[in-house]
């Protein structure tokens, strides 16, 4: 087992946004709690809690907006602080990074003195943080988590580690919920269970987080070699002054990078991205992604470092000795003078279904614009809808960016009350608020048993009421009943007004939502 590192910065979304430390404050992804700071967990705050349930029990909430290209932009000066004591520092995502820690440990004489050392120099660059080492980055980062500011695992003990923590820690929810209804409700009461047995019920994701539950690593045979040089590089003579320049560069490295690990059968899970600079300088980053990383991707990842490294240098207009700095924004210190992308872990390549007779289902000109767009505006400015699981028409599709696999482990059901077809036109990022009265004025209500108080006789939206001509429902549905906190209970109604509209209406507590319109 590789002995691992793991250094996290607690509530790094919300970090990333300017939120202060001591401040009740959440960021937002869809009108749902993405990550929220420990003041807003103490007022009952929740990730995946919808914004308004949030405000309700937190009314100080400070809210944002994500915002993950200032996440990877601010990360690079945790992981610029580790790279100062160890080499080849890899950043798993914005918020945890991890190293090898044998080579480390036993220069810095042991590991728990590396362990104190890497917390300390990140807290003096200004973020807290929690570090741990542990055989394996799965049970690093638990370590990391643990007590105040993380533990060192003992070499061997990773499962006696894990087994007394909750299925949630593994970040697959479906498979925990199945879990949780089997009776088994942690980390060892899982890794008990029999490797086959596994496999057979749960399938391939099933086994892989049964060997996280055990301590292991997550696959069980070690990433192949490149047999040749896979790695790309480009000049730039005279030297880029523009980071727009090696961002171009970059994606169109990525490109040639993919093509060659297509034509070996083999997909990246883990990018070294160097870039070297007019004084010298060399800068290195270790990507990690659970997938193919596309070639935006990385050109996104590209810029992060390169705004680290700006943001490190003199302010604009003034060189290390006060004269003739660039004063352009995007302006890079002394010039990149070479990029090169190396694969530094390679697996074989599972594939992936293209179209019938060799075409792909976007055409080059449109790949072309997206790709345009999402350079002016950012990788996530341009999604593509892929289908997943769920009852309401707006939870049964995931929007993804455009170049990006879709992320594993979607669910597909069974999903008893499914709305049925035909499918709504429209539905709206936020559902607006409604109301449905009776003749008498009255609000429609659903009981307990599903029955209706009265025929629904009028549609409120926006304080303009419009009779209701026909209506049909409610349908029912009563999800997570067995998980107190992530219980819902809601009806569904379709509505026709006399003007011809058609809505798709949704009451939860009373209270009404347009949850969709028909044409």
């Amino acid at each position: 087992m590789t002995r691992v590192l793991a250094v996290w910065c607690p509530d790094w979304p919300v970090t990333a946004v300017g939120v202060e430390a001591a401040a009740a404050g959440a960021v937002v992804v869809q009108g749902r709690i993405a990550a929220c700071s420990a003041a807003a967990r103490a007022e009952g705050v929740r990730r995946g809690q919808r914004l308004r349930d949030a405000q309700r029990r937190c009314p100080d909430l400070v809210v944002r907006e994500r915002d993950t290209d200032a996440e990877g932009r601010l990360f690079e000066t945790v992981v610029e602080a580790v790279a100062e004591l160890a080499p080849k520092v890899e950043v798993v995502r914005p918020g945890l990074c991890a190293i090898a820690a044998r080579g480390p440990a036993r220069f810095y004489g042991g590991e728990e003195a590396l362990r104190v050392l890497v917390q300390d120099t990140v807290v003096e660059a200004g973020y807290d943080c929690g570090s741990g080492i542990a055989d394996g980055l799965f049970a690093a980062e638990l370590a990391a988590r643990a007590g105040q500011g993380g533990t060192v695992v003992p070499e061997g003990a990773a499962a006696a580690f894990l087994a007394p923590y909750p299925l949630s820690v593994l970040d697959r929810p479906e498979l925990a919920d199945l879990l949780r209804r089997l009776g088994i409700k942690t980390l060892g009461a899982f890794a008990d269970l029999p490797s086959g047995h596994v496999a057979g019920r749960f399938g391939a994701d099933g086994a892989l987080a049964h060997r996280l539950a055990r301590g292991e690593e997550p696959r069980p045979i070690a990433p192949v070699r490149a047999a040749a040089d896979l790695s790309v590089r480009a000049a730039f003579d005279p030297p880029a002054a523009q980071a727009e320049q090696v961002v171009f560069t970059a994606k169109r490295l990525a490109d040639e990078l993919h093509e060659g690990l297509a034509a070996g059968g083999l997909a990246c899970v883990r990018l070294e991205v160097e870039a070297g600079f007019a004084d010298g300088h060399v800068l290195r980053r270790l990507w990690r992604h659970d997938g193919r990383l596309s070639a935006l991707a990385v050109a996104e990842r590209v810029r992060w470092q390169l705004s680290a490294w700006r943001d490190g240098r003199p302010a604009a207009g003034t060189d290390p000795e006060g004269i003739e700095a660039p004063a352009e924004e995007e302006a890079v210190w002394g010039g990149v003078t070479w990029l090169e992308l190396a694969p530094d872990q390679l697996v074989p390549d599972g594939g992936r279904q293209e179209a019938l007779w060799g075409r792909t289902a976007v055409t080059d000109r449109i790949a072309r614009a997206a790709d345009r767009i999402q350079g002016l505006l950012g990788h996530g400015a341009i999604t593509r809808p892929v289908p997943a699981g769920g009852r309401g028409p707006g939870e049964q599709i995931v929007r993804v960016p455009v170049g990006d696999l879709p992320p594993a482990g979607l669910p597909d059901g069974p999903w008893p009350g499914r709305l049925r077809a035909p499918a709504p036109a429209v539905v709206p990022p936020a559902a607006p608020e409604a109301e449905l009265v009776d003749a008498s004025g009255e609000p429609v209500v659903v009981s307990a048993r599903c029955a209706v108080s009265a025929p629904p006789a009028a549609l409120v939206l926006a304080g303009r009421p419009a009779a209701v001509t026909a209506w049909t429902g409610p349908w029912p549905a009563d999800e997570r009943w067995w998980d107190p906190a992530k219980a819902r209970r809601r009806a569904r109604f379709q509505v026709v007004t006399e003007d011809g509209a058609a809505y798709l209406l949704t009451v939860e507590g009373r209270r009404w939502r347009v949850e969709a319109t028909y044409d």
